[in-house]
């Protein structure tokens, strides 16, 4: 697959497990909610084991050494709505990130990513940055926004997510070689409408108990 290089699946039992019980439709909203942030955390771990580190001097209780600490506050950057499930696992991990916001909706004809919302950082290019989104279908929001990271300086980014489909899989590493991918898994592909198979649904309307991702405004505007 293209840009296979550049995708790693967190092969965990405990990932897996997770995973299966966010597939099943039967999974209530508040446990769905609970099942991301925790995959949230196990993804971070793998997604920021080489973050550069610096060495520091310290006082412990007994002697003066030096230890080691991350060398940059990375970012992360989650993209609204579903992204922010998976933003509190990843803080468990991370707990000094500086937390950007990125909107996207999808408009349900063209399948585009239609930007309504930003909140980043300046300061991006000496950071790393991760973004964050359960679901990586067609790739379209996530080449949205890593466009308007890289737009604003961004310059060593990483796409983590819970489900990957080939088809956002070649996107990304169409548009963003150097992007690293990490994921639960990596499903067969997509179905008509562009939601991946199996998949697990739309997460977050399972995650937040809504029925649409299009912000209000937006609806009213071509009602």
């Amino acid at each position: 697959m293209p840009g296979s290089q550049s995708l790693h699946i967190v092969d965990h039992p405990a990932v897996a497990d997770r995973l299966a019980r966010l597939r099943d439709r039967s999974t209530p909203t508040p446990v769905f909610r609970a099942l991301i942030e925790e995959l949230g955390a196990f993804l971070a771990y793998e997604a920021t084991r080489t973050l550069p580190m610096r060495d520091e001097t310290i006082v412990t209780p007994l002697i003066e050494t030096t230890a080691r600490r991350i060398a940059t506050r990375p970012v992360v950057a989650p993209v609204l709505r579903a992204g922010l499930g998976l933003l509190p696992g990843f803080l468990d991990v991370i707990d000094d990130a500086v937390v950007a916001h990125l909107g996207f909706y999808r408009d349900p004809q063209s399948l585009r990513a239609v930007p309504y919302y930003a909140n980043v950082p300046p300061e991006l290019e000496d950071r790393h940055v991760f973004v964050l989104d359960p679901m990586l279908a067609t790739g379209n929001s996530g080449v949205a926004a890593l466009d308007a990271l890289v737009e604003r300086g961004a310059r060593r980014l990483t796409f983590v997510c819970v489900i990957a489909a080939p088809e956002g899989v070649a996107r990304i590493a169409a548009a963003h070689p150097q992007v690293s991918i990490f994921a639960a898994a990596l499903d067969a592909g997509l179905n008509d409408h562009a939601y991946i198979v199996p998949g697990l649904g739309d997460a977050g309307d399972r995650m937040f108990g809504s029925l649409t991702s299009v912000p209000a405004a937006v609806r009213v505007h071509n009602a």
